[in-house]
């Protein structure tokens, strides 16, 4: 069937040939370029369709047929579609193209099936001659099911790829249209499709199952996608995110029960895992998984028992026959399936299933078979510690009186888990295969652990004892080999390898204490196991700075932090038993005591870690969370806290050092060491300027020095390290100060002797974003008014001096960044897009602030504020609309402070050439539709200051008095440009209107905002609009659209009076 009209082009089916093979096997990359360049052409001329029939008939090769699947995908998932008419045609040619040519390669078949599947999805509503025109995809289907085995494969293959594209959203679409496409499928196709595919494995399953043929294998593994596909069906809109695996359940329609409630239906899974090889069997047990995630309330409680049983029927079946499980993917899905019995059924149900013993016994020896395997499937054992994780945590809720076995296999999970891991230290050490040390994926670790504490609290004492032994036994061994007079490295670090993963259990065993399960023998088994970490705390920082373990050192810090969250505070009372065992031992008798520990550990860390970021920066942030957790009164009698309060220079705490050892990134936790720092100095500053003199002494030191360097022939490196470090210290100290003395004393500090250093740092080095990003975020620090700790004196001028020399420094760095001309894409974000975002927040946080009255420039005849406005203006003119709203951070900065521009500063947005305006009300269109909530409120917010704006000057302007005239000169200027350009609002009220009707919108308040001006100050085309939006409905929803509108519009008076907005 010919679906255009007959081949015109220049391009012969010789010459497509071989740009289609530059394209998909090609290795040079300037012949790939290219010829994905003219392909792009060709998809985009009017030739297209003529080009793809040639290259499906006459084409020599597979990649010319994919070629022209590709185009005719693209061709019709455009926004304007193709006539309904051109459409069937592509449908119906593809169909007797593929009914008449089975043989295609698989890859070719697959893409013009997709095709199909797209056409059927987006013309799913589409009526032409009183018929649901692509709608009887199924009945074509049938068609091909009645052909040879290849017919057959086909036919499965629309059915499966059909399912799974209506199961996609299609984001540059609207999302509700999407759903209503989807839900129709569900309601009126999908459950057919699913018994269709059900009929066609029984069918498969009665017939003698030849393994080596390939055709059959292919054919069933078609059917089991497509089972698949119709179980994995977004079935209530809820989009859940695949991430969330473990959490899933399958919202299975109430008129499916029938399938589920059949037992056979289960047991033709099970026997198919079973009778298939590997490759086919993952694919049963993936149905499998879905049929096990079935939600609760699909069945009555016997129905949901007889279920379950059959379920736990089929789990006995696979791990009496394991071998299937040694193949990795069906290991793999099995654990899901596990993992999913446990996320949808209750233990009390469980227990009550007649083989419960013998089965929890046979999960047990596969977990414990497992983790003693861990080389086997590690990514699979995730969902085996799930699985105990939440049988175990619902223990205290079980009512029944049948067994539940976990405290007999619990403890042996957790040894099982703790003896592989002590094992995997030697076996990866000792490996020649490059294996990665699992320490060194602390996600993965933090995860497991996390799962594995819950399973620790069954049976602890059998836990505790286990590790105390362990620990102990590897201590000795390790102490042994220290005084060694032939010490061994590679055993020494064996040893430290598994003292690491000790040491992470007991953390992961004391950070799992629960106050409402906790009696006071766990909790003196805690201070057991804690007092050998706190020895092996004294043992390693004895040897520094000689002996050092990183891995050691970051369990020891974890072990801190979970010590400190558990056990110190004044949620807990001071009579817990996990201080006698340590008062016995280590004289350490409440958390007082622990607090000076925990210092003294910071302050060894600090001075002998300097060159181990990670170990500095874990440390750090453990510094941070004491500082903001406990009362400061208690951290600053400590020693520790008063040395480093007094002496924190790189010569006691070398991180702190400029030296080339470091990289310029490792600078970057200066900020957090000088925020924590900075709270413990505020316990007792008060109006000490003294005090505050000398604990800037050391950054007043390096600032003088840079100083020096700036005023001679200076050496760029050394200095731009130090100005480096120095904003970084600064910016940390800013974060902290949120009094208004505090701020006041560092302002009197910087300002203005070393702002200027800052200016001129900027100035000279603004291609390098490691040194201005650090100037421009410590700029951006000072203009924020946390707290108001910007509201200086009145008789102070310290607010306009520090917005002249923000607004200094930001016109410097937009005027040199647009030096640097058009920037390749992979460098654009970099070196300019992040530092004009910078600039870009703290010019928004100085217009938000209330401490500066920027009608004072003006009046006296002063540019910083005009200037830094039209840098602004040169800065936004230079980035391209689709980078405004690609990157986060520019988007999160640009738009709330165009909010602040058009609700304080609308004289200026008037005032802006015509073609800025364009610019700026594009961005505001572009920005309503955004995913990010903080991009379109903006949006919302800006558009509606914009048009009450104008609104308020048509209201003065009808009032034809002098002064309004007067006063109105601005108002003119935009009034004009929107006459000029009248499709600008009406656009963005049609993005509104068909955000509110047709979007799931997440800030209805803010879309509705600016609505009542736009259809104020556009009356009749919003009456065009709304007849548009009721006509593009069916017929049925006419009348229910239109009384819509009339109750939105019903009362609502002609003026924006809050009163009127919010009828």
């Amino acid at each position: 069937m010919k679906f255009a009209r007959s081949f015109q082009s220049s391009i012969s089916l010789a010459e497509l040939e071989v740009l289609c093979n530059h394209l998909y096997e090609g290795t040079d990359l300037a012949q790939r370029m290219q010829a994905e360049k003219v392909l792009l052409e060709l998809i985009d001329s009017p030739e297209c369709l003529s080009q793809c029939q040639l290259l499906l008939e006459q084409g020599t090769m597979s990649y010319a047929q994919l070629l022209a699947a590709t185009c005719l995908s693209k061709l019709v998932s455009r926004a304007s579609p193709l006539p309904i008419e051109q459409r069937i045609d592509i449908r119906n040619y593809i169909l007797n193209y593929v009914a008449s040519q089975p043989k295609l390669a698989p890859f070719v078949i697959q893409a013009l099936v997709q095709v199909i599947a797209k056409i059927t999805k987006l013309g799913w509503f589409e009526v032409l001659k009183d018929q649901l025109i692509f709608r009887d995809i199924i009945a074509d289907v049938k068609k091909f099911l009645q052909g040879t085995v290849d017919h057959y494969i086909i036919g499965v293959m629309i059915l499966s790829e059909l399912t799974q594209e209506m199961n996609i959203v299609d984001y540059s679409r609207p999302s509700a249209k999407h759903r209503k496409i989807a839900t129709s499928f569900r309601d009126t196709s999908l459950k057919d499709i699913l018994m269709l595919a059900c009929s066609l494995l029984k069918e498969l399953m009665a017939k003698p199952l030849t393994l080596q043929d390939q055709r059959q294998q292919s054919l069933a593994m078609q059917l089991l996608k497509l089972v698949l596909n119709c179980l994995n069906f977004d079935f209530i809109g809820n989009s859940a995110d695949e991430s969330a695996d473990d959490l899933c359940t399958v919202q299975i329609p109430t008129n499916w029960r029938t399938i589920f409630l059949e037992p056979e239906t289960l047991d033709l899974f099970f026997d198919l895992y079973h009778s298939l090889p590997p490759m086919l069997s993952q694919l049963a047990l993936s149905c499998l998984v879905q049929f096990a995630s079935t939600r609760r309330s699909l069945f009555s409680n016997p129905e949901r028992a007889k279920y379950l049983g059959n379920l736990i029927k089929g789990v006995k079946q696979i791990l009496e026959n394991p071998q299937g499980l040694s193949d990795p993917g069906n290991y793999h899905e099995f654990c899901r399936f596990l993992a999913r019995l446990k996320t949808n059924y209750q233990l009390g149900e469980l227990v009550m299933v007649k083989d419960y013993p013998e089965v929890i016994q046979l999960i047990a020896n596969f977990t414990i078979t497992s983790l003693q395997h861990w080389e086997f499937a590690p990514n699979s054992v995730h969902y085996l510690l799930i699985l105990w994780q939440r049988m175990v945590a619902s223990v205290p809720f079980v009512k029944t009186a049948e067994p539940h076995l976990l405290d007999t296999y619990a403890p042996e999970i957790t040894k099982a888990y703790i003896t592989s891991r002590l094992e995997l230290v030697t076996f990866y050490l000792y490996s020649r295969d490059g294996l990665e040390d699992p320490l060194d994926d602390t996600a993965t670790v933090f995860q497991q652990l996390e799962q594995l504490c819950t399973v620790s609290r069954c049976e602890y004492e059998k836990t505790c004892t286990l590790l105390v032994q362990l620990f102990d036994q590897n201590a000795q061994n390790y102490q042994k080999l220290l005084h060694s007079s032939s010490r061994n490295p590679l055993e020494i670090t064996v040893q430290e390898g598994r003292l690491a993963w000790l040491v992470y259990f007991v953390g992961t065993f004391v950070g799992g204490r629960l106050t409402y399960t906790s009696t006071d023998e766990h909790d003196a088994m805690d201070g057991e196991l804690s007092c050998r970490v706190f020895q092996l705390i004294s043992l390693m920082d004895a040897q520094l700075p000689q002996c050092s373990n990183e891995k050691v050192e970051l369990a020891i810090l974890w072990f801190l932090d979970q010590f400190r969250k558990t056990y110190v505070g004044d949620q807990l009372q001071h009579t817990s038993k996990v201080y006698a065992r340590m008062s016995e031992v280590l004289g350490i008798t409440d958390d007082n005591h622990v607090l000076e520990t925990f210092m003294t550990k910071i302050v060894t860390n600090l001075k002998y870690w300097g060159r181990c970021e990670p170990v500095i920066s874990r440390t750090l942030q453990f510094l941070n969370d004491l500082s903001v957790g406990y009362p400061f009164y208690c951290l600053v009698k400590i020693e520790a806290v008063k040395f480093m309060l007094q002496n924190h220079t790189s010569k006691h705490f070398p991180f702190l050092g400029v030296s080339d050892n470091y990289s310029l990134s490792d600078l970057r936790c200066r900020t957090v060491f000088y925020t924590a720092l900075t709270r413990l100095l505020m316990v007792d500053l008060g109006e000490d300027e003294d005090e505050f003199e000398n604990f800037m002494l050391p950054l007043t030191v390096s600032f003088e020095s840079v100083t020096q360097i700036f005023n001679s022939s200076f050496e760029q490196e050394e200095a731009k390290r130090m100005l480096i470090g120095l904003a970084r210290d600064l910016r940390g100290i800013a974060f902290a100060l949120n009094t208004k003395t505090s701020y006041t004393m560092l302002f009197d500090w910087i300002y203005p002797a070393y702002i200027s250093v800052l200016q001129r740092a900027v100035e000279l080095w603004y291609r390098e974003p490691a040194c201005t990003t650090p100037i421009l975020k410590l700029m951006a620090e000072f203009m924020q008014n946390r707290s108001q700790r910007l509201n200086f004196d009145v008789s102070s001028p310290n607010g306009i001096l520090l917005f002249r020399a923000a607004s200094k420094m930001i016109c410097t760095y937009g005027n040199q960044i647009l030096s640097l001309g058009t920037l390749s894409k992979d460098q654009v974000y970099p070196l300019k897009l992040k530092g004009i975002s910078i600039c870009y927040s703290a010019l928004k946080s100085a217009l938000c602030g209330n401490y500066v009255s920027f009608g004072v420039f003006k009046l006296y005849g002063d540019n910083h504020f005009d200037n830094v406005l039209q840098a602004f203006v040169k800065m936004l003119l230079s980035v391209s609309h689709s980078d405004l709203l690609q990157y986060r951070k520019l988007s999160q900065s640009y738009y709330p402070l165009l909010e602040c521009l058009t609700q304080d500063h609308m004289s200026f947005v008037t005032s802006l050439e015509p073609r800025v305006l364009i610019y700026i009300l594009t961005s505001i269109s572009e920005g309503l539709t955004a995913v990010d909530t903080i991009v379109s409120s903006s949006c919302c917010a800006s558009l509606d200051y914009i048009v009450t704006y104008l609104f308020k000057h048509l209201a003065k302007e009808g009032k034809k008095t002098l002064r309004c005239r007067e006063i109105s000169q601005d108002g003119q200027r935009l009034l004009h440009f929107m006459q000029q350009n009248p499709e600008v609002l009406q656009q963005m009220m049609s993005i509104l209107m068909n955000t509110i009707i047709f979007e799931d919108c997440r800030n209805q308040w803010s879309v509705s905002r600016p609505l009542l001006g736009l259809i104020l100050l556009n009356e009749k085309y919003f009456s065009e609009l709304r007849a548009t939006l009721i006509t593009s409905q069916p017929d049925n929803k006419h009348e229910a659209l239109d009384q819509c509108f009339r109750n939105l519009m019903e009362g609502v008076e002609q003026n924006l009076l809050v009163k009127n907005r919010d009828r």
